[in-house]
């Protein structure tokens, strides 16, 4: 009957995110303030005002989202609704690090704007694509990605779970691959609107530059166990959660396999920390009889002292 927060990744962005929770809880305003200090500019301005094109540039976005997924975070942990277990779909693994106490959230500020500029970098615009491929097994993507790859990059960019695995790679490897998981049987393929093929080997040259940066920041071990995107382990030392996140950049997330693991750890409350619900409707595909809640907005607390009053127990968490 343990609890785990998770924390979202790019795609759950939307103007005036959080803006509700800075308005009612000075710790969540002064989580914004600390962000804009961070950054020496008003991040907190582009969150809550816009303009939407300039929320969804991804070295943008991803500050943005771990900003709001932290000040969720602190606002829950100033009530003492602690998780057993952390984990985050791809940007969300740094909130779920900074919630750990891996490093600070200003350093993760910092380095997850590099980290959005590398990844925009390392394939020029309109070169990558990715997209959704709904109703047919992992192994026939697989197969399908092999065999529309003609000496081009595509594969399993995230393995989300409940018939959804999201491909990335080259513009026209990614449509044939497409095609091919359609003639395989694919219910649906669906052309995502990203910059850049996350995930994938066409990423590598973003790792290589974020590895360094990554690699000297101030860190300590993690006091809550994080599961890691990259190969659904438990992470407790400093060194591990890194590397992880260096792993990442161009591997699969295997999303289907954190949410197996941490199920299999005794996990049957799932709190969503941060902007949307689309990890929230993951779990419910994977683990079916769990409790699933999302926390972005005030009118959300209510809810979610609710569903993690319910799981406790007298044994809970031993």
């Amino acid at each position: 009957m343990k609890l785990a927060f998770l924390f979202p990744g790019q795609g759950s962005q939307k103007v005036g995110m959080g803006k509700a929770l800075a308005d009612a809880y000075p710790v969540c305003r002064a989580t914004f303030d600390e962000a804009d200090a961070a950054l020496g500019e008003p991040l907190s301005r582009i969150i809550f005002d816009g303009p939407d094109d300039q929320l969804t540039l991804t070295e943008n976005t991803q500050p943005a989202i771990l900003a709001v997924s932290i000040a969720a975070y602190r606002l829950l942990d100033s009530r003492g609704l602690r998780p057993a277990f952390v984990a985050g779909h791809s940007l969300g693994e740094y909130s779920a690090n900074v919630a750990a106490g891996t490093f600070a959230f200003a350093d993760a500020l910092r380095i997850v704007r590099r980290r959005g500029r590398y990844m925009q970098e390392a394939v020029p615009v309109g070169e990558g694509a990715m997209a959704a491929i709904l109703g047919l097994e992992p192994d026939q993507i697989s197969l399908a990605c092999t065999d529309a790859a003609q000496g081009e990059v595509v594969s399993a960019a995230n393995l989300n779970g409940g018939g959804q695995v999201v491909i990335g790679g080259a513009r026209d490897a990614v449509k044939r691959a497409g095609e091919r998981a359609k003639a395989l049987g694919a219910k649906r393929v669906i052309p995502l609107n990203v910059s850049a093929p996350f995930h994938t080997a066409l990423m590598k040259p973003a790792e290589a530059r974020l590895a360094p940066e990554l690699r000297a920041l101030t860190t300590a071990d993690p006091r809550v166990p994080i599961v890691a995107n990259v190969d659904a382990h438990v992470k407790q030392r400093a060194e591990d959660a890194i590397d992880a996140l260096i792993r990442q950049v161009a591997s699969p997330v295997q999303w289907q396999a954190v949410v197996e693991r941490l199920a299999s750890e005794g996990v049957t409350t799932y709190v969503e920390v941060g902007p949307g619900s689309v990890l929230s409707g993951l779990v419910r595909k994977i683990h079916r009889d769990a409790t699933t809640v999302s926390f972005g907005s005030p009118d959300d607390l209510a809810t979610v002292e609710t569903a993690i009053a319910n799981r406790r127990s007298p044994i809970a968490d031993a």
